[in-house]
């Protein structure tokens, strides 16, 4: 089992930027594809964004392509995601997810984080 801890989520105003982690630990997470979801108050959790083991692939939601960006540092076991020109709608837990695969959309692993908030005030 994948042990994850997000970090990094506040109360901005809009048109701010966060940056989120995901520290990881247990088996090789090296190793696996790594994703971003987030879940809104009265919403259903939904993806966000998703890295390769390698991170030479990724792909991001249409709602936040061209302002968020996912990027991994192996040797730390890191997952992060840049968050820039944030809006209201990008208020919920955020939260990391490992172990899952790509096809034509993210399947996510059974590793999960407990979840960052982020709110982002109008």
């Amino acid at each position: 089992q994948v042990h994850m801890v997000e970090s990094g989520g506040d109360t901005v105003p809009a048109g701010a930027s966060l940056r989120l982690s995901c520290a990881a630990s247990g088996r090789t997470v090296s190793r696996y594809a790594m994703a971003w979801f987030r879940q809104a108050p009265g919403r259903d959790r939904e993806f966000v964004a998703y890295i390769s083991w390698n991170g030479a692939n990724t792909v991001h939601a249409d709602s936040v392509k061209d302002r968020f960006t996912i990027s991994r540092v192996n040797y730390q076991n890191i997952v992060s995601l840049q968050m820039n020109s944030l809006q209201p709608e990008d208020t919920a837990v955020y939260y990391c997810n490992g172990g899952g695969y790509y096809t034509t959309q993210y399947n996510a692993g059974g590793d999960w984080g407990q979840g960052t908030q982020v709110t982002v005030s109008s």
